[in-house]
């Protein structure tokens, strides 16, 4: 059995105007590579995990399409939301609406045979930037959503930790590989010490897997990597070409 990871994936099948592919030239035909890459290298028992920005739908009802095409994919598929998931209703009512195989984290976690799988969101940090690594050249994407302020996105950022705790503290203490999956990065670039990443090393996590980054410059070839005993795994789809990544295999 293995583990995948592929993230921001922006499905638009129901809400075709929305398409990446009208945002970022570097998109063009990303369903459909998806599609071909996943279906090609995924089996059935595999985990495949998607840290969030899953489908531009605004409701739960639109996002019908986009979930089931990574429904239609090989593997059992475990969720977290992300900052562009506004079809992101209730967890009862997600729960209810997913095809089958797909499972959500929310304030718990995901467990199969030895493999414990936990996380929230997140938020933006002040503690650090990625403007760095940036290429501005390229649209941003639009938000449908006014962000709200500086003050308040802190107090959203301190609710993701607890909500981010309150999940890690079930990951059972004996289990093998321990996974944690967030959509903002729980680090940042020089993989210094955050609240963050301090509670997952605090709750022994193996892998970190996050996305939420884009428009990577062409010149940065590797981010992320091994800090204290944790991989931190950017997973993307632009980042990773379109196609999931192998994070274990057992």
């Amino acid at each position: 059995m293995k583990v995948w990871a592929i993230g921001d994936l922006h499905l638009a099948f129901g809400n075709p105007e929305k398409s990446m592919e009208r945002l970022f030239p570097s998109w063009q035909g990303y369903e459909e590579r998806i599609r071909q890459a996943w279906d090609s290298m995924v089996q059935e028992e595999d985990i495949v995990i998607l840290p969030g920005d899953l489908s531009w739908a605004m409701r739960l009802e639109e996002a019908s399409p986009d979930l089931s095409f990574i429904g239609k994919r090989p593997g059992t598929k475990v969720l977290v939301k992300g900052n562009h998931d506004y079809w992101w209703d209730t967890a009862t009512k997600v729960r209810k609406a997913l095809p089958q195989g797909i499972h959500i984290i929310h304030n718990d976690i995901f467990y199969k045979e030895g493999i414990a799988i936990g996380g929230a969101r997140l938020w933006d940090s002040s503690e650090y930037s990625f403007s760095s690594i940036i290429n501005f050249q390229e649209n941003i994407l639009k938000e449908p959503k006014k962000a709200p302020p500086q003050e308040e996105q802190e107090k959203i950022f301190e609710r993701e930790l607890l909500r981010l705790e309150t999940s890690l503290r079930m990951i059972p203490k004996e289990a093998s590989f321990k996974i944690a999956i967030t959509h903002f990065p729980p680090i940042g670039l020089s993989l210094q010490p955050t609240k963050a990443s301090s509670l997952l090393e605090k709750y022994g996590i193996h892998y970190a897997l996050f996305g939420h980054l884009h428009s990577i410059r062409d010149d940065i070839h590797s981010l992320f990597g091994e800090a204290r005993g944790i991989q931190y795994i950017l997973t993307s789809a632009d980042w990773l070409h379109f196609t999931p990544h192998c994070v274990l295999e057992i």
